[in-house]
């Protein structure tokens, strides 16, 4: 048998591999969330360079399939070597079943795991060496689930990449390693989101027809296996594929270098760009960021704040009124997106509550998210802190005992708390708001009979609504006053809520759905919380985690950040307009002014409504920090990369010029040094104090 015919098998899987890539590009490049055109050139990258890194990346993950073929051999099943091995693997089996191994010490599911695949080798191993008339057939059944395995495995992940685009508009990132710590709640938000049954069969079906193919065409690999010789040549063309795979995939990633995005995306192999997130979550900034020198990042921030000295935001805010502590109750929205409120052109009647309430109440009109993640969102109007690269802090291990809000209240006698419907462990929540002194109420906290509705997320808003009006009435019964922090769950996909309740039904998956649904929800706690006597003595906030979607032509699309702020307190906050740019961070500063609070405070975060506030915004991924000022954005990426797009605006009839959000981002070749070196200093001190321990309590 020559060389060539011992590659046969992966040749058919590589091919596969990268057929797979090339069809799931067409389907991505057709896809609605994909904006603007494509250049010949560009196509040409998409197509040609694409297929190469997706060739490559398979050589080095196809690794594991050449040691599946590598070890078949008749040899190891000779006497004596054949019970040699039997007997030690079924010495491991024993010692890993009852006895303490470092397996145990993982916990979890880690040592069943390990038990079940030691358990089934062995019992292979016995199947082979003691029924040697049956050793063809039986190694035949082996190779094709092996096979069927790979198959599997390749249309899966043709398909997960598919789903992932259309929710994020991007290949895998962050937030996919983010979803591999959360199976328990990602699975089951597929499964609910989903229709998993016939697209599984499907998968399945096709993927056993492809297995059967391949091996059909590759089988004669088994009745001729390799020679120990046979088998060195076949390790040294492998290392040199392996060796040629490593140098040029990080080559071909660097060419990913178009203006739009997309481009470059579609350009990317999502396994290599899943590699990338996973090792990049955490970002050392003076590493991959541009720098100043850091007395100059200081005094450059000391222009925001003038009260600040040496390496620290730390200052005092004054107010010559007594403090007002009226109880204060912050409502984070999931993914309320400003294009769902009327003001900003919505004609689908999606909230009808928020949109009555805006109209009594202050109202941001001009806010932006910091990034695209519900945590980052929680981390901004926790810590008043511009976004840092990497992992939000609520995920990082060094997350407790930070300068936050909740502490102001703690320190002026406010019972303090985190309220989720879900499981508060999700996404680090609990450690990081525990951490940092809040009580938690969460789907734990729920008798069996108080939950009506729930999905994988957590009980659905609306029995998350009685179960705050039943904290807040046992809390206003001590006498002391409260801040709450609520984080709402149905306005996100499988987006499932109770039917009956509005126009749109809970079971139709839609997210004008989940919008309606919140909305009515948030409207029946104020309807309860009307009716309580501690309700006119309560600020109420209410605010979006981040938009529904942050897919764009460019890596930070404006529009994809904008979000409604509410702020509503009856006979206390007259009603008006912020026009000012800002951001999430300056929502809670610009409550404590409201309150005339007078404390010590780090905060990046500002007092929107104060004379000397300078309009700025802060918008980010997990690895591209946005700085808006003055019509310009300045764009922050690794490595040492720096980019200004004048933001020029495209209105949209009918909608009130305050409320207006769209805006085309034109690259500037000539960058303005002063809004580059402001960008600079923020993310650099923010990132600076964090590591210095400079942001602690």
């Amino acid at each position: 048998m020559t060389l060539k015919k011992f590659f046969r098998p992966f040749l058919y899987l590589l091919g596969l591999y990268v057929i797979v890539c090339f069809l799931l590009r067409i389907l991505l490049i057709f896809n609605p969330i994909v904006t603007g055109g494509f250049s010949l050139g560009s196509i040409l990258k998409i197509f040609f360079l694409g297929a190469l890194s997706n060739a490559f990346v398979f050589i080095v993950v196809g690794v594991l399939f050449w040691m599946y073929l590598l070890f078949l051999s008749d040899g190891k099943y000779k006497k004596p070597f054949g019970y040699i091995i039997f007997g030690l693997l079924l010495l491991l089996l024993i010692y890993v079943s009852f006895f303490n191994t470092i397996f145990n010490q993982y916990g979890g599911v880690v040592p069943t795991l390990v038990i079940t695949f030691i358990g089934i080798k062995t019992f292979l191993f016995g199947l082979l060496l003691f029924l040697p008339k049956y050793r063809k057939q039986i190694r035949l059944v082996l190779y094709t689930f092996t096979i069927f395995i790979f198959v599997t495995l390749i249309l899966l992940n043709g398909v997960s990449e598919f789903f992932f685009w259309n929710e994020f508009g991007v290949r895998y990132n962050f937030i996919a390693v983010d979803y591999l710590i959360y199976t328990n709640e990602v699975i089951g938000n597929i499964m609910e989101s989903y229709p998993i049954v016939p697209l599984f069969t499907g998968l399945g079906i096709a993927s056993l027809g492809i297995t059967i193919f391949i091996v059909y065409k590759t089988k004669s690999y088994l009745n001729h296996l390799p020679s120990f010789f046979s088998k060195l040549k076949i390790i040294v063309v492998n290392a040199i594929g392996l060796l040629l795979a490593l140098l040029l995939i990080p080559a071909l990633a660097h060419l990913q270098n178009a203006q739009n995005i997309f481009t470059n995306e579609l350009q990317a192999d999502g396994i290599h760009k899943f590699y990338d997130a996973f090792l990049d979550n955490s970002l050392n900034y003076f590493k991959f960021y541009p720098t100043i020198n850091q007395q100059e990042a200081f005094q450059t921030l000391q222009k925001q704040f003038p009260d600040i000295k040496g390496e620290s935001t730390l200052r005092s805010i004054k107010d010559s009124i007594p403090e007002v502590h009226k109880n204060v109750v912050l409502i984070t929205v999931e993914s309320l997106s400003e294009e769902f409120l009327a003001h900003y052109g919505n004609k689908k009647d999606l909230t009808p509550f928020l949109d009555s309430l805006a109209d009594k109440s202050l109202i941001f009109t001009n806010l932006y998210a910091v990034g695209n993640r519900t945590v980052r969102g929680l981390e901004a109007l926790t810590l008043s802190l511009p976004p840092t690269a990497g992992e939000s802090i609520i995920k990082r291990k060094d997350n407790k005992d930070k300068f936050n809000l909740g502490n102001i209240f703690k320190q002026r006698g406010y019972q303090v708390k985190f309220m989720y419907g879900g499981y508060s462990y999700f996404d680090n929540m609990k450690d990081f708001f525990e951490g940092n002194g809040y009580d938690i109420v969460d789907r734990s906290n729920f008798k069996p009979e108080e939950i009506t509705f729930a999905n994988v997320w957590g009980v659905c808003d609306e029995d998350m609504a009685n179960k705050a009006i039943e904290t807040m009435n046992a809390e206003a019964a001590t006498g002391k006053p409260f801040f709450n922090h609520w984080m709402t769950v149905s306005n996100h996909r499988p987006y499932t809520f109770p039917n009956g309740k509005i126009d749109i039904r809970g079971d139709a998956k839609s997210r004008d759905g989940g919008v309606k649904y919140t909305d009515y929800a948030l409207h029946k706690f104020f309807s309860m919380a009307e009716k309580q006597p501690w309700f006119n003595n309560t600020i109420f906030i209410i605010v979006a985690d981040h938009c529904a979607s942050s897919a764009g032509r460019t890596a930070l699309p404006m529009d994809k950040y904008r979000i409604p702020a509410i702020v509503y307190s009856r006979n206390f906050i007259p009603s008006q307009e912020v026009t000012k740019l800002c951001s999430q961070i300056d929502i809670m500063p610009t409550v404590l002014g409201l309150m005339h609070f007078t404390y010590p405070t780090k905060f990046f975060g500002q007092n929107v409504l104060d004379s000397t506030y300078i309009p700025r915004a802060f918008i980010a991924t997990y690895q591209d920090l946005g700085f808006i000022r003055d019509s310009t954005l300045t764009v922050l990426s690794p490595v040492k990369q720096i980019q200004q797009y004048e933001l020029k605006e495209e209105p949209i009839e009918g909608v009130a010029p305050q409320f207006q959000s769209k805006y085309k981002e034109i690259l500037l070749n000539k960058p303005d040094l002063i809004r580059k070196k402001e960008a600079i200093s923020f993310y650099q001190t923010a990132s600076w104090l964090l590591q210095h321990k400079g942001y602690q309590q």
